[in-house]
């Protein structure tokens, strides 16, 4: 939630952090069918924007020395409706292209310069399927369960790495000193040769103070066990688990629940 939307808030919420997932980028190219492209940031925001229209454009073949790329018009494929995936990818734009952030910028929904919509993961994936030459952007899960082989993207140490439930936890392992108090933070681009640079946090978000005791010790046992022995299932869910330190962070957010003036955890 943004700083205006806790303020207009009826009472304060929390943001606990559950599990970690990535956005990659999925191409259809009819020629390099066996091939897994590479991406940087640059390349990415320039193609989104517009600006790079073929995919043998300089950019795109200093992303990927030595795969010949076709002479073709790229098709831009990208979300219709407003997501948490769209926000991920666009914060991610806004943080290594100025001239995307200024342009576009970071939401769940933006004025796209170009390209196909689609409506959710399945409708990208759809658009990208059925137009040659195309590229889209989908959750790392849903790319994982079609078998959608995603593009590696140049992470900020230099390196280009593959989107993974490893690369991802090592994106928040390595930004976890610099994640402020509310836990209300931004992963992308994150340092780290391993680090896979378009990932996020899933949040649950919950009331601070909650009257009816009852719930609220509900909630927060079914809280604590997401964020301890939960986290086992993550990976076969297609999902990153938490780092140790977000972990022990998100602890204090549901230790600091209330009901009626005393704690709502009732404990281990």
């Amino acid at each position: 939630m943004t700083d205006d939307q806790l303020k207009a808030a009826s009472a304060e919420i929390l943001h606990i952090p559950m599990t970690l997932g990535a956005v990659v980028p999925i191409s259809n190219i009819p020629e390099l069918k066996n091939e897994t492209l590479r991406f940087s940031g640059e390349t990415l925001a320039g193609i989104f924007l517009g600006d790079i229209a073929k995919w043998d454009d300089a950019k795109i073949k200093a992303d990927n020395p030595g795969v010949t790329l076709p002479s073709k018009d790229i098709v831009v494929v990208h979300r219709a409706d407003g997501s948490g995936t769209t926000y991920i990818w666009t914060d991610y734009l806004s943080t290594v292209s100025p001239d995307w952030k200024s342009k576009v910028g970071t939401a769940t929904s933006v004025n796209w310069p170009t390209g196909l919509g689609g409506q959710g993961n399945a409708g990208v994936t759809n658009e990208v399927t059925q137009n040659p030459y195309s590229i889209g952007y989908v959750e790392l899960i849903y790319a994982l369960q079609q078998k959608l082989p995603p593009g590696q993207v140049k992470g900020k140490d230099g390196s280009y790495v593959a989107p993974s439930i490893e690369s991802v936890t090592a994106a928040a392992a390595s930004m976890s000193g610099s994640i402020p108090a509310d836990l209300r933070a931004s992963i992308v681009n994150a340092p780290g040769a391993n680090a896979y640079p378009i990932s996020g946090f899933t949040w649950v978000l919950a009331y601070k103070d909650m009257p009816d005791k009852a719930k609220a010790t509900a909630v927060t046992r079914l809280l604590f066990w997401g964020i301890y022995d939960g986290q086992k299932f993550s990976n076969d869910l297609g999902y990153a688990p938490l780092p140790p330190t977000i972990v022990a962070r998100a602890e204090e957010k549901i230790q600091s629940i209330q009901s009626g003036g005393a704690k709502a955890f009732p404990g281990r």
